[in-house]
């Protein structure tokens, strides 16, 4: 089967097409033909060597995948050949509490990912896919949109009229967009594109702000929230940004920290959350559990992701090129067909 390896740290430019032998299959395994995958700025971190799990080895990058099954192991009751599948970001989570060592889990970070036309998975580490959706938009799920979904309504605690700050448009912005307006949130969004911020109004989004023209965008959201602050925020920024969110949060309000797109390693003054009682609490996308939360919602709302392009297998380069330029709204998919 063909593949892509990579050593991280080599970036973009390390990535190989190569031949690879199909695994064999365990008693509790699934084979899975994989039609698509999502990329995902953790992705790009990986292949860069900046991820903080990861493998000195050649591996298989890439976590987010949606496929086929091809055959099953003598003791799967779950899957079947020719069911839709989808990946789950964690092998190792099912529900509950996050358990010690789950980040050595995860796909494409220590074990081998789903760039590939064949995988084979526990079948625990795999959901049937919603009828609503098609491979592509089935890829878009196991970390943007179930990163949404958990700092919304589990970490976030969001309820319907409450106001929630989303930074930028990319994957796990945009799923957040669709999914707090489908849960009657009002919505406040940033981004340094007005043709952006245009098309995020057609989703629904209640308060656009260009942070190019208001550099001092907490200020502006204080100030379209009448001096109180958002009740929640979907901090993907990091270092770069958190002061920012964490001052454009309520007191007692929460700020959902998701990503490092903004940097990292700057002094951070606990101050604000202290005096305001607010919280900041990390989020590492989801477990299973909350991937089938996430499902059922989007079988009752229908809704669909936001995909911005669509490369083919050959073009895996240019996707993660792509992904990089932080030009995409919303995900970038890889059709392998």
């Amino acid at each position: 089967m063909k593949a892509y390896r990579v050593v991280p740290g080599q970036d973009i430019a390390g990535l190989e097409r190569v031949d690879l032998a199909s695994g064999p299959l365990g008693p509790l395994e699934v084979r899975v033909r994989v039609r698509a995958v999502s990329l995902n700025y953790r992705d790009l971190m990986v292949v860069r060597g900046h991820y903080p799990v990861g493998s000195d080895r050649p591996m298989v990058p890439v976590s987010d995948g949606a496929g086929e099954v091809l055959e099953v192991g003598s003791a799967v009751q779950r899957f079947q050949p020719g069911d839709r599948v989808v990946t789950t970001f964690f092998q190792g989570w099912q529900a509950g509490e996050r358990p010690a060592g789950v980040a050595q889990t995860a796909l494409g970070g220590r074990i081998d990912g789903v760039l590939a036309e064949e995988v084979v998975l526990s079948e625990n580490g795999l959901l049937p896919v919603p009828e609503s959706l098609d491979f592509l938009q089935a890829a878009t799920l196991p970390v943007a949109a179930v990163t949404a979904w958990t700092s919304l309504f589990v970490h976030g605690r969001a309820r319907a009229g409450d106001s929630v700050l989303l930074l930028g448009t990319g994957g796990v912005s945009v799923w957040a967009l669709q999914l707090a307006k489908a849960a009657g949130l009002h919505v406040l969004l940033t981004s340094s594109s007005d043709a952006k911020l245009a098309r995020a109004r057609t989703l629904g989004a209640d308060e656009l702000i260009n942070y190019r023209d208001n550099p001092e965008w907490q200020d502006e959201v204080l100030r379209r929230t009448g001096g109180r602050g958002v009740d929640l925020v979907l901090e993907v920024g990091g270092a770069g940004t958190l002061e920012r969110s964490v001052a454009a949060t309520r007191d007692g309000g929460a700020v959902a920290l998701i990503g490092v797109l903004a940097g990292l390693g700057r002094a951070f003054d606990p101050l604000p959350i202290l005096f305001g009682g607010k919280r900041l609490e990390g989020v590492l996308v989801g477990n299973a559990e909350h991937q089938q939360q996430l499902q059922r919602f989007l079988t009752m709302t229908r809704i669909e992701p936001v995909i911005d392009r669509v490369f083919g297998f050959d073009e895996v380069p240019q996707a993660f090129a792509c992904l990089a330029s932080g030009g995409h709204f919303g995900k970038v998919v890889v059709r392998l067909d």
